[in-house]
């Protein structure tokens, strides 16, 4: 099974891409902010930044959520901002494939997208630590890069060019 992580920053467009992907794949699609504990959606609607302590249980959740897809045969797609080449090799015990798609763009635009949003805990005081924090994809690591300069259809279909993967329907 594969299971694709759509990664970046708070603002990237990781939710909208993911939900495109996974109904142009026919994989099943989960939300990693749904994961959270409440203490850390607290924190950073706070506008506090997350430690790795706080991250822990919440990526533990996530990799344990693809293990049991992948156990099940399923294949996914997956939000989460794996920041880190450490919360990302968590991600990968999960089982199956894990690849990452990273969404990268112009921090600007991010923070006005950011200022933007009404629905989300995330406030955009937040996005520097965000940036600060990321650790682009390395070499050995199984995904791509993708700009976020254009409509999230040409996003989706870029990225599911860059991985080789051809739409269910």
């Amino acid at each position: 099974m594969q299971h694709l992580v759509v990664m970046g920053v708070a603002g990237s467009g990781k939710t909208t891409v993911a939900v495109l992907l996974a109904e142009r794949l026919g994989w099943t699609f989960a939300e990693a902010d749904d994961f959270h504990p409440e203490a850390n959606v607290a924190l950073m609607a706070a506008g506090t930044p997350l430690t790795d302590e706080d991250r822990a249980p919440w990526l533990t959740s996530i990799a344990d959520w693809l293990a049991q897809r992948d156990a099940e045969g399923v294949s996914t797609v997956i939000t989460c901002s794996a920041l880190r080449r450490a919360y990302r090799d968590v991600l990968r015990t999960g089982g199956g494939r894990v690849r990452f798609v990273h969404l990268a763009g112009d921090p600007q635009v991010i923070a006005v997208r950011m200022a933007a949003r009404t629905d989300h805990f995330m406030p955009p005081s937040l996005l520097p630590s965000q940036l600060a924090t990321l650790e682009p994809l390395e070499d050995d690591e199984d995904g791509v890069v993708v700009p976020i300069g254009t409509p999230p259809e040409q996003v989706v279909d870029e990225a599911l060019r860059a991985l080789g993967l051809a739409a269910a329907h």
